[in-house]
């Protein structure tokens, strides 16, 4: 059975790390997770380990760009 021939432009590898730990909301904002959550909490109040469960909104404009080339198939969160 012959190939299917390839309409021009190459498909992008993702960054992994990149796709993990960014989203996009249903509006199209970009948010981002926060580090440092995942040791060492025993210490910190309630009100901290809370707070790192939020997603924040990504502010520079390189940085927003940069994600986009990263992971050119970054999915609206579901």
């Amino acid at each position: 059975m012959p190939r299917k021939q390839r309409s021009g432009k190459y498909k992008i590898k993702t960054h992994k790390a990149t796709a993990k730990r960014f989203r996009l909301t249903g509006s199209g904002m970009l948010v981002r997770t926060k580090g440092g959550k995942s040791h060492l909490r025993r210490r910190a109040s309630k009100r901290t380990k809370r707070l790192f469960t939020e997603m924040l909104p990504v502010q520079g404009r390189g940085i927003k760009k940069r994600v986009e080339r990263l992971a050119p198939y970054l999915k609206k969160s579901e």
